[in-house]
């Protein structure tokens, strides 16, 4: 017959049968199976009452633990967690202090609570993640833009529109549209502006239609923009993490609301929208902001859209050109390209360091520069 393995309590069994022989040093018994005195003793205890049954491994859990949370706020925790299944302890505690409720235990505790009804993720749900935070000083200083990922409707399909601040993760914009067209953006914004004001400058990627200034091509919306007094700029090609927030943004927005719902079409979304987006202002915890919603952070800003737009006034030495509908203008008998975006718009030539260099300049913003000694742009 082959050999049977040899269980812990088969040697915890033999142990008690040579302890119990009159005369048997226990001590000397305790070394030679390695066990520490006290543990030896306990076993023969429990042997002597149950026999073999006793020797089994007994559950740690007490028998009684008065400091566990009552079950009524273990209630209260899983409600939260119902209707927010995305937010975690810190949240939900966050949320229970702002209710009044009395007795809110440590977030620890509130993760153990979701982790003992199976409420979590998942294995690393709760790890500790390193990450590097920066946010600019004041509200308004800078906005981020992105189209979050268009997905399908009853009927066609919706492309959000999102705008947040920077500075206090408040959303400014969670629009339902039906096309990334420049059109609809600049219709979007124009409601934003005259609500919230006019911002610093507005983060954009690469895409249409807000376009790369960085690489000379402008858009028509670049150009209204900047009529308004508010620069764009453009994060690098292939580098998402230069608007981390609004990426964290769409994240958020998938889990707490995309995933759980489908809607016929456009007005339906859009009132699904803005009843989130009143919640994560005003009441969902953000961790960045020390558990504080968006709201305890933001204020609208003191510069005010204007109802027209004035041409652009140069300063008297600059050589003021227009663009002509082709794209070129035209200075001291040779024609230069201008981006097409500034078609029919007045565009200044300045003068820098270098007398054959000279910046061409739409308002304040540097478009090109221009090489006089060239004979051709």
């Amino acid at each position: 017959m082959p050999f049977q393995e040899c269980s812990i309590v088969d040697q915890r069994e033999e142990f008690c049968r040579l302890a119990c022989v009159p005369g048997a040093n226990i001590r000397q018994l305790c070394r030679r199976f390695a066990i520490a005195p006290g543990t030896g003793y306990k076993w023969l205890s429990r042997y002597r009452v149950q026999g073999r049954d006793g020797l089994a491994d007994r559950s740690r859990r007490p028998v009684s633990c008065p400091d566990r949370t009552s079950s009524d706020l273990e209630e209260l925790v899983l409600a939260v967690r119902l209707a927010h299944p995305a937010w975690g302890g810190r949240k939900i505690r966050r949320v229970l202090q702002d209710d009044g409720v009395a007795g809110v235990p440590a977030a620890s505790t509130i993760t153990a609570i979701l982790r003992r009804h199976g409420k979590l993720d998942g294995p690393g749900a709760q790890a500790a993640r390193c990450f590097r935070r920066f946010e600019h000083a004041a509200p308004n200083d800078l906005w981020q833009m992105d189209f979050k990922g268009h997905f399908a409707l009853g009927a066609g399909r919706c492309h959000p529109l999102t705008l947040l601040d920077d500075h206090s993760r408040y959303a400014l914009t969670l629009e339902a549209c039906a096309d990334e067209r420049m059109q609809t953006v600049r219709e979007r914004l124009t409601h934003t502006f005259r609500r919230y004001g006019l911002p610093l400058r507005i983060l954009s990627d690469n895409g249409p239609p807000w376009g790369t200034a960085g690489q000379g091509r402008y858009t028509a919306l670049g150009v209204w923009l900047m009529d308004l007094g508010v620069r764009i700029v453009h994060g690098r090609p292939w580098h998402p993490q230069t608007q981390g927030k609004e990426e964290r943004f769409h994240r958020t927005l998938k889990t707490e609301l995309l995933d759980g719902y489908s809607f016929p079409d456009i007005p339906r979304a859009q009132r699904a929208f803005d009843s989130w987006r009143t919640l994560y202002n005003t009441r969902r915890p953000h961790e960045a902001l020390d558990m504080n919603p968006p709201a305890s952070r933001y204020h609208v800003s003191p510069r005010t859209m204007p109802e027209t737009i004035a041409e652009p006034e140069y300063e008297p030495q600059a050589h003021v050109r227009k663009v002509y509908d082709t794209g070129w203008f035209s200075f001291r008998g040779r024609a230069y390209a201008c981006p097409r975006a500034f078609i029919g718009k007045r565009i200044a030539l300045r003068h820098t360091d270098d007398e054959h260099i000279l910046d061409v300049c739409y308002r304040s913003h540097v478009l090109t520069q221009i090489d006089l000694r060239q004979d051709k742009p």
